[in-house]
């Protein structure tokens, strides 16, 4: 009996021993940056995060004859983006595993002539480096030909970017919006300038957004995706504003009724056309959101708090989805209980300046006459504005 227990005493104790170097090593798990830059004897070779904020040194290494180095860090929950650099000589990397990326290159030409092995993701940002540098090249040889006036040379350059951005769009941004090179191509530069520029256009601004629905699944809560989802937003924000500034709202007579309602008619995620005046004789929210938004989630479960409380003494939501990627909307909307249409535009919806959205989430309250009654920004207490419009 007694060597039965020292027999089972041992036993836990090794199982114990083994389940502490399994969490040990679940803790510890790294990834490795190796191989070997020639002819650069003596140069400093620098490993460092391509953080939010910038570059961040994480390691460096003084190349002896042979050029060989080896880094070697903590795995990241999420890909995340490196650099290997000697002076201004650049290779970009992404990690998003315990992978081991081997390098090879020669300097003073190392950021066009290595290669890369181990990590497909790796390979492709390459790929995408060298369309980088052609661009840049090509866009050169314009600005320096004295053959072309000024008006030719933009006119060129501006052509040679559009069908970089289509390229970068098409096969790789919306083929694979989960991959780490898709977020890379969006943040590719021209000279200082971002090649995909979310402040100036609505198309960029729908490659953001297709990015970061797409990390919100693959990457859940990932500073990077939370950091594409503030600058689709932003982006948003800054267009509405151009074109508010740029054109005065001009009201189409037919879509203004005797009530003051400018009325909206968009498909549902049905493909059945929904007219806001429809719904007169109910008190009705009308919602614009953005269901790839942070935040979206917690928003619509309110929404949902306050729809079955009224609805069925007369209630209705009409919500205005200004989401870029239509399946992504569809999905988020098959089970909700009210009327979710999408306006295709976007951010370029005219129904924004008409009805002079400068934010998103907003909400205005129609009442039973198809009159507007408040704005969200007027309505200190929602339920009591609800409860006073389905007494009338």
């Amino acid at each position: 009996m007694t060597m039965k227990h020292t027999l089972s005493n041992i036993c836990a104790m090794a199982a114990c021993a083994l389940m502490a170097v399994a969490l040990g090593s679940c803790d510890n798990k790294k990834f490795r940056v190796e191989g070997a830059i020639t002819e650069a004897k003596d140069s400093v070779l620098y490993f460092e995060n391509m953080s939010l904020d910038g570059p961040v040194a994480v390691d460096s290494v003084k190349l002896g004859d042979d050029g060989t180095f080896s880094f070697s860090e903590k795995s990241p929950e999420a890909p995340e983006f490196y650099r290997l650099r000697i002076a201004g000589q650049i290779i970009n990397l992404s990690v998003d595993s315990t992978e081991t990326v081997t390098v090879k290159a020669a300097y003073p030409a190392m950021s066009t002539g290595y290669t890369v092995e181990g990590s497909d993701e790796c390979a492709t940002i390459k790929e995408l480096a060298l369309k980088q540098i052609g661009l840049l090249n090509r866009v050169i040889a314009v600005e320096r030909n004295p053959m072309l006036g000024v008006d030719l040379v933009r006119d060129s350059v501006t052509r040679m970017i559009e069908a970089y951005k289509q390229d970068l769009k098409m096969n790789y941004i919306y083929k694979a919006p989960m991959r780490a090179s898709s977020y890379f191509a969006l943040f590719q530069t021209l000279g200082n300038r971002l090649i995909f520029n979310p402040r100036e256009s609505e198309d960029d601004i729908k490659a953001f957004a297709a990015v970061a629905t797409s990390w919100d699944t693959y990457h859940p809560g990932s500073l990077r995706g939370k950091n594409l989802h503030n600058i689709a937003i932003e982006g948003m924000r800054n267009i509405r504003i151009v074109r508010n500034n740029r054109v005065a709202a001009q009201l189409d007579a037919s879509k203004i009724n005797v009530t003051n309602l400018i009325d909206i008619a968009l498909p549902d995620n049905n493909g059945v056309t929904r007219k806001l005046t429809d719904l007169k004789g109910k008190v009705v929210m009308l919602d614009f959101h953005v269901f790839g938004a942070e935040g979206s989630t917690k928003r619509i479960m309110q929404l949902r708090e306050i729809y079955n409380k009224y609805h069925a003494r007369g209630f209705e939501i009409y919500q205005v989805a200004l989401d870029p990627d239509e399946h992504f909307w569809k999905t988020q909307t098959a089970a909700l209980p009210w009327i979710s249409v999408r306006d295709a535009d976007g951010v370029q919806s005219q129904y924004l300046t008409l009805y002079n959205v400068r934010s998103i989430p907003t909400f205005f309250l129609v009442n039973r006459d198809n009159t507007l009654d408040k704005r969200d920004a007027q309505i200190a207490d929602l339920d009591a504005e609800i409860e006073m419009l389905l007494g009338k």
